[in-house]
């Protein structure tokens, strides 16, 4: 049987304790490595001096549903933290530093503080060298021993075909660039599409609304309609109904899954109308009058249910 002082159970440490339950304590802006410290008396991991990292940046692309299609190239302009040429990013005008004085190169001090079980030692960032171990006596006139200066740059990004407005792609290494040589920020990319003149897209399928007039409608013929790819022409068949969708397999957009993979292609689903003339001149009234009383043109009570059933699926 454990002792009240100890846990049981594997042979877990108060270590290993404050390691399983990093996240909740990270998630409520506590350093979990300093919470560890003061409870095993700075007995924990050491860690070595800081890295710092450049903060990311946002930037909206805006694509054509061809550009979509088929995935392209973006190049934009920048302006955002760059390395300093000057000193190679290391801020020194001689590109020599030296180790801190406070903490040794450590990054880290240790500090005695009073608490509810008594004393207890305390690692926190050195002040003087803002943890990164060393400091620069001679700073370089151009960025002031930062490493960094503002300047403009000219970022290719590769689209992928398939993507969605709204998405978010990242380029890695590609935002601000971080002081004294650490690691740089991320560039996120979000993704905004452009409205076209005759689609509408639907997730990876592509909607087309087709007006027939009322001779094409009822006689049937040929017709064209663009897709993304160039104009193609369809057959109406005779006596096609409003609300009739025709479907061109292959003819949408890319289908991609949440990692990016392409399997497969959208459909172009085409939305047929038919227009019915509001203004008619005499010798085309007459002509519909003359047809008004055709059994073939009044429609039966079995053509009315079909109608609406496929038109409003009741």
């Amino acid at each position: 049987m454990q002792g009240a002082g100890g846990f049981s159970g594997g042979g877990m440490s108060m270590e290993d304790i404050f390691t399983h339950f990093g996240d909740i304590f990270q998630g409520a802006g506590f350093d979990i490595g300093d919470i560890g410290e003061m409870f095993m008396g700075g007995g924990g991991r050491s860690r070595g001096p800081r890295v710092r990292r450049g903060s990311d940046m946002r930037v909206k692309v805006h694509l054509t549903l061809e550009e979509i299609a088929k995935g392209c190239e973006k190049k934009i302009k920048v302006r955002k933290l760059v390395q300093c040429k000057d000193c190679n990013g290391s801020g020194s005008k001689d590109g020599n530093t030296e180790t801190c004085p406070t903490c040794k190169g450590s990054g880290r001090v240790t500090r005695a503080q009073r608490g509810i079980f008594g004393m207890m030692q305390v690692q926190t960032e050195c002040d003087t060298c803002g943890g990164e171990g060393r400091i620069i006596k001679n700073k370089c006139p151009k960025c002031g021993g930062e490493g960094v200066i503002r300047d403009e740059e000219i970022i290719t990004i590769t689209i992928p075909a398939g993507v969605m407005g709204g998405m978010q792609l990242t380029v890695p290494g590609k935002g601000n660039a971080a002081p004294h040589g650490g690691v740089n920020g991320d560039l996120l990319v979000l993704i905004e599409e452009e409205e076209h003149k005759d689609f509408v897209r639907q997730e990876s399928d592509l909607i087309y609304n087709l007006l027939l007039d009322m001779p094409t409608a009822v006689l049937g013929g040929q017709v064209q309609i663009p897709t993304l790819t160039g104009d193609v022409k369809i057959t109406i068949t005779p006596g096609t109904q409003p609300g009739k969708v025709l479907r061109m397999r292959g003819k949408g957009l890319p289908r991609i899954d949440q990692y990016g993979r392409n399997y497969g292609e959208g459909d172009l689903l085409i939305n047929v109308g038919v227009y019915i003339p509001e203004k008619l001149s005499k010798d085309e009234r007459k002509l519909i009058e003359q047809l008004q009383d055709s059994p073939n043109i009044v429609p039966g009570s079995a053509d009315k249910k079909n109608f609406f059933r496929n038109l409003f699926g009741i």
